[in-house]
């Protein structure tokens, strides 16, 4: 990825957008006007280039993506994925031959999942109006590091396995971006694990994160909390948690469960991001590929605005996703973006049009302000 983004040259905001399967094209496709609305409202211009990796091209060619695929996104700034998950394939051969691998070739060692209550929108969880927290979860590692295998397959002997990694450099740098991201936020920290049963990979959480408290955060709030525990409390009291830290496991899971507050999977929005920049940053939504409704034109969009709002952010346009941010809580204020999972009528274009009308009246509204 190149050293200057968007904003820092005047070159135009380069993002590459992969619809991949189900509703997956159909959410890209519909939010990505919005998106450049506020980009461009904003002075910046954006160059999209369409590719066509998922499931389908793996069933036609053996391959989701083309060997030189994470060269390819690094000629980009961003990157918009639409769902991954198709109904011909296994769900782990689906996620295996397209996102893990370019999380791990792009080293987008953070991934990011806000979530909040939005106006408008009704949850079953009690304290969800309050609610305003972010997930920070270990992206490369874990319990998805690919590590593992199985022993004679298919006999009452058989055995699996899969090996959790936890190493200090990569818990190091996910923690050290949540102390950041907690202070910028002026909330508390929560290290969450499972150290009082896992002796090793989690004992070392705990010793890492805390470590780096005392050497270079010491004026971050923080405090432990088994998973388990955290589940519950998610449900109890969402509003008392700030940021979270996690291993890629125990986030993935956290974060989905969390999902609830914001409306369901699909006002959920997430963030595959180096900042280190050793690649463009990836932003998708986490509701899957849906396949049971693709194609019916019902799918919620706002999951996938709501990551264009994080890809522009990424990016170094922050005012830009405010004005997309703000866009997106006129229209599910208003109802009109009301999908049927947020018990609305809309369609996912029409939710889309309304995110994108909003996004003029904030432009002309900052526009006349004094």
């Amino acid at each position: 990825m190149t050293a200057t983004g968007p904003s820092a040259n005047g070159r135009p905001l380069r993002v590459a957008t992969i619809g991949g399967d189900g509703i997956g094209p159909e959410v890209v496709r519909a939010a990505l006007p919005a998106l450049v609305a506020a980009a461009e409202g904003h002075g910046a211009s954006v160059e999209i280039t369409e590719l066509d990796w998922g499931g389908d091209r793996l069933l036609r060619t053996g391959h989701a993506m083309p060997a030189d695929g994470p060269e390819e996104l690094r000629r980009h700034d961003a990157v918009l994925l639409g769902a991954v998950g198709h109904p011909a394939l296994s769900p782990s051969e689906s996620v295996w031959t397209l996102v893990l691998p370019i999380r791990k070739a792009l080293d987008l060692f953070v991934n990011l999942r806000p979530i909040r209550a939005w106006p408008g929108v009704r949850s079953p969880i009690r304290g969800a109006p309050r609610a305003d927290f972010v997930v920070v979860r270990e992206n490369t590692e874990g319990e998805y590091a690919g590590i593992g295998g199985r022993v004679h397959e298919g006999s009452p002997d058989e055995v699996a396995t899969d090996v959790a990694i936890h190493s200090r450099r990569a818990i190091t740098r996910v923690a050290r971006y949540a102390f950041e991201l907690a202070r910028s936020r002026g909330q508390t920290l929560t290290l969450v694990t499972k150290s009082n049963v896992s002796r090793h990979g989690y004992a070392l959480w705990d010793e890492v994160v805390f470590a780096l408290r005392e050497a270079e955060f010491p004026d971050v709030a923080i405090e432990k909390a088994y998973v388990d525990a955290m589940a519950a409390r998610l449900i109890e009291r969402p509003d008392s948690l700030g940021v979270l830290v996690c291993s890629n496991l125990f986030g993935d899971i956290l974060s989905d469960a969390g999902a609830p507050i914001a409306g369901g999977l699909g006002m959920a929005p997430s963030a595959n991001i180096s900042p280190d920049r050793t690649g463009p940053g990836m932003f998708e939504p986490v509701h899957g590929s849906a396949p049971d409704i693709a194609g019916r034109g019902v799918a919620n969009p706002i999951a996938c605005v709501l990551s264009g709002v994080l890809l522009l952010r990424d990016v170094g346009l922050g005012a830009a996703a405010d004005t997309l941010e703000q866009a997106v809580s006129l229209a599910l204020a208003s109802g009109e973006c009301h999908t049927p999972d947020l018990g609305g009528r809309a369609t996912t274009d029409r939710a889309a049009a309304a995110v994108h009308a909003a996004v003029g009246q904030v432009l002309r509204a900052g526009a006349a302000a004094p």
